[in-house]
């Protein structure tokens, strides 16, 4: 069945329809076909009378309770629609740009479909149509991916619950997301970038070598700028929601400390100067709080393109920043940290490229070792104690 074709029927009333005990007929659902209770098979040994309960009913229910797979039906009743309310309601460890983002998706993609079916309707095969609809319908990949996240995190929610036996959105054959090639620019790139950008090039440079997050460079305050150790302290971001700008931590949710380089300390000295404390760093023309699109719009764009980088955004000045600390030598651990990545192991999935010239290095260093090891090992060849250079001594007499 396709999605927007599910039944809209319970269990309890699949169970009244055949004449059962709604009671038995759920625990037969659930033991007959595990975890799908929306699909069943209605039959007994016997048909227990009025407020009783057959013997093989009893045994299955026993049966289902001790491998974890029953499930109370009125638990299970409850609609998408009603339960999706209920899960994003709870999120509160979530940025207001996620809930924003999840909210959106619900709204978009999940709830057109799915918003009153029973949860206990949901079925793996009907997620798997779903997300092949979505994508034949054009929606870019990412997305789709992302509803099925969204969706799959609620229904997660119902198992822990107790109102499903298992989460039948997982192990759902998903669309390939396509990488897009990075762009590295070089040093005069980047100063031919910053030139064309003016009066904006520092907000271009500091992205540049620093690697921060937008919203990290537009949060940045002046108390956080430390000139005698050339270093910037990460510990804000801020995102616009809905219109608004909203502060919060930063996007791993951990504060660290990035780098300066030399050449940039004295610009962002005249930067803030006469500046207090809690003032920011960057902001736009009117002393507000330096948004994405409007600054692309008036500068970015106009200046990527004039020196032939059409396409360029500010985040992808986060992958120069990556290329040129690893062309002077930084290693995978210290890339991570001036990025804020997660772990390096998400650094290197994401710059793998930029680090095969170590693979290189390795190998020249094992060949000079290899090589001083067979040197050494013919020097000493041969080399042992010269037993006829003992003199004869003279015998003593007593």
């Amino acid at each position: 069945m396709v999605p927007d074709e599910v039944s809209r029927g319970g269990i309890s009333e699949q169970g009244r329809g055949s004449g059962q005990s709604p009671e038995v007929f759920t625990v037969l659902c659930l033991v007959s076909v595990a975890g799908r209770p929306g699909r069943c098979r209605p039959k007994v040994a016997s048909r227990p009378g009025p407020g009783r309960r057959g013997p093989l009913a009893g045994r299955l229910m026993k049966t289902a309770i001790a491998r974890g797979e029953w499930v109370d039906p009125a638990l299970s009743r409850v609609t998408v629609g009603d339960w999706a309310a209920r899960w994003l309601a709870n999120q509160v460890q979530l940025k207001p740009s996620t809930r924003q983002r999840y909210g959106s998706l619900l709204r978009r993609q999940v709830l057109p479909v799915w918003e009153r079916v029973p949860l206990s309707a949901v079925t793996h095969a009907d997620v798997g149509e779903w997300v092949r609809r979505m994508t034949q319908a054009g929606l870019a990949p990412s997305t789709v991916r992302q509803a099925h996240r969204v969706f799959s995190l609620l229904l997660a929610l119902a198992v822990r619950d107790g109102r499903l036996t298992r989460n039948v959105a997982a192990g759902v054959r998903l669309p390939r997301v396509g990488h897009a090639d990075k762009v590295f620019l070089t040093h005069v790139q980047v100063d031919e970038l910053a030139a064309a950008a003016e009066p904006h090039g520092l907000i271009i440079r500091v992205l540049a070598y620093t690697g921060r997050w937008w919203g990290e460079l537009a949060a940045l305050r002046v108390r956080r700028v430390d000139l005698m150790k050339r270093r910037l302290l990460v510990a804000e971001s801020v995102t616009e929601v809905n219109g608004r700008a909203v502060f919060g931590t930063p996007k791993t949710h951990q504060r660290r400390s990035v780098p300066l380089p030399r050449f940039l300390v004295e610009p962002i000295a005249a930067q803030i100067a006469g500046r207090s404390g809690d003032e920011l760093v960057f902001t736009s023309p009117a002393g507000d709080v330096l948004r994405n699109n409007n600054f692309r719009r008036r500068v970015f764009d106009r200046a990527a393109e004039s020196i032939g980088l059409a396409g360029l955004t500010p985040h992808g000045l986060r992958h120069t920043a990556a290329s040129l600390a690893v062309a002077e030598g930084a290693n995978v651990k210290a890339v991570q940290r001036m990025l804020g990545h997660a772990s390096a192991a998400m650094t290197l999935d994401v710059y793998a490229d930029l680090f095969e010239d170590d693979l290189d290095q390795v190998a020249d260093r094992l060949d000079r070792a290899a090589a001083r090891a067979a040197a050494d090992s013919v020097r000493i060849e041969g080399v042992g104690p010269d037993l006829n250079a003992v003199c004869p001594g003279h015998r003593q007499h007593g």
